[in-house]
């Protein structure tokens, strides 16, 4: 049976990457090595490093008075090592959910922390806005995309203060003017890679913003001034990253790859709001085109085990909701294919037809 993989992370990738990397752990660029077991200071690995780098750049847009860099420690690592680097005195937080929340935590052992905005009021199935940003930030913090429960801001926001942002979940999804951002970063494990390396993208001006005497490994200057290199980065998934970049690159960018994701989703969230035993879980206006939530109608709550059951049996996997939401969740990130929510759409339309004749 063909499975159709909408897990949230680590997910789906582009096949050709997925070969390519297969190739690669037996033989990696004609070395007779694995790419398993390379030195990270070769000239092969060190022109894949490169190449990953350059593709960034040109398909994000990225401005020259930019450094990219990619380290291990998933973006969980940045929590900290944001505020640790960023905050002198206060810094303000867009609270759209777990992770925010999360790097909230984190920045409250550094300074102190403004929340600025929040949409907890109602589960955070909204982004707010309208909301007043301080000039006296040290920077402004958000998340762009909220894996669980299924919002994304859309929008480059217009900030007074150094903006950063994680976008661990819709990197490369759609377009972005990166110039309005001081700082970019997320894990890799949805759009880019496995597991194991986390991109940052940092504007010059803000090496100079360090704000305090840090061990060697949590202060940005030392991976931009080592080139990634200070100690061995993750040279697997740099490699399948890399793979990634050049399949994105190969079909047109990220303004294809942004046509293909609001495609499948509107195909998604149309069929959510018109059958009768699904309802969606978030504002109309701040849906995410990655993970895509919904639950069971008003009165069919009792069905959700039964279409989990039969939804596995045609091919789905990874649609359960977050634990702590519940509840189903699609993720249909940028290697989903649209065959994948056809048949979805068409296990829902089948199971409507099945529980109302």
């Amino acid at each position: 049976m063909k499975k159709y993989n909408f897990n949230a992370g680590p997910s789906v990738l582009p096949d050709v990457a997925l070969e390519n990397a297969a190739k690669a752990i037996i033989d990696f660029n004609g070395t007779g090595l694995s790419i398993l077991s390379i030195s990270h200071r070769t000239k092969e690995f060190e022109a894949v490093l490169a190449e990953a780098k350059s593709l960034f750049r040109e398909l994000l847009h990225i401005p020259e008075n930019y450094h990219i860099y990619f380290v291990g420690g998933g973006a969980s690592t940045q929590f900290f090592h944001i505020p640790a680097n960023f905050l002198a005195k206060k810094a303000g937080y867009v609270n759209t959910g777990v992770w925010t929340k999360k790097a909230i935590k984190e920045a409250k052992l550094y300074g102190e922390v403004e929340v600025v905005a929040s949409s907890e009021d109602k589960n955070f199935s909204y982004v707010p806005k309208g909301y007043t940003i301080p000039a006296d930030l040290d920077y402004l913090y958000i998340c762009s995309n909220n894996t669980i429960y299924g919002t994304e801001i859309k929008e480059d926001i217009d900030s007074p203060v150094p903006l950063i942002a994680d976008m661990s979940s819709d990197i490369l999804s759609r377009p972005v003017d990166v110039s309005k951002y001081a700082v970019i970063y997320g894990g890799a494990q949805k759009n880019l890679a496995p597991a194991g390396v986390t991109f940052v993208i940092i504007r010059d001006d803000m090496l100079e913003k360090v704000a305090r005497t840090l061990p060697t490994m949590m202060n940005v200057k030392t991976h931009v001034e080592n080139d990634s290199m200070f100690n061995t980065p993750p040279v697997f998934p740099i490699y399948v990253m890399n793979e990634t970049l050049k399949w994105l690159k190969s079909i047109s960018g990220v303004e294809e790859i942004y046509r293909r994701n609001v495609a499948k989703a509107e195909l998604l969230y149309n069929e959510i709001d018109r059958n009768s035993l699904f309802r969606p879980t978030t504002a109309k206006e701040d849906r995410s085109l990655m993970n895509i939530c919904f639950v069971m109608s008003e009165g069919n709550e009792d069905l959700a085990p039964e279409f989990m059951e039969f939804a596995k049996a045609r091919g789905m996997v990874g649609i359960k909701g977050h634990r702590l939401v519940g509840g189903f969740r699609a993720s249909c990130y940028n290697a989903c294919p649209y065959e994948a929510v056809e048949a979805l759409v068409a296990c829902m339309q089948e199971f409507e037809a099945l529980k109302t004749k």
